[in-house]
């Protein structure tokens, strides 16, 4: 079985463990967590997990999360999921990628300023 988690939830997800390792409370992030599957996905998931609690599933996961790298919490959920025959996909783009195209819509925004303007519209 595939379960997909869009770039929102992802980044919900990112967000919300960014605010668990600064607060070192890992409540809200289980929620949110949860919260990124749809209906189905969690009762599809819920049916393979032995103990067929997702939210007991994900207590699990955090507990074993060393809570200092975002990135091991993502391959966590991916290898645990995996056990079960679930493979996780998620729409994820670094932030850098994030960063560049921001840069990008800024530069495009930007008009040209300059003397170059005037010696187009000019002759001396």
């Amino acid at each position: 079985m595939e379960v997909y988690l869009d770039a929102r939830a992802v980044r919900q997800i990112r967000v919300s463990a960014q605010e668990a390792m600064e607060e070192d409370d890992t409540e809200s992030l289980r929620e949110d967590i949860l919260e990124a599957f749809t209906e189905e996905q969690v009762e599809e998931i819920e049916r393979r997990l032995d103990s067929g609690d997702l939210f007991e599933f994900l207590t699990d996961v955090l507990d074993e999360w060393s809570g200092e790298d975002i990135e091991e919490l993502f391959e966590l959920l991916e290898t645990q999921l995996g056990e079960y025959g679930i493979d996780l996909k998620t729409e994820n783009k670094s932030e850098e990628e994030d960063d560049e195209e921001e840069e990008e819509d800024e530069d495009e925004d930007e008009e040209p300023v300059g003397e170059d303007l005037e010696d187009d519209y000019f002759d001396d």
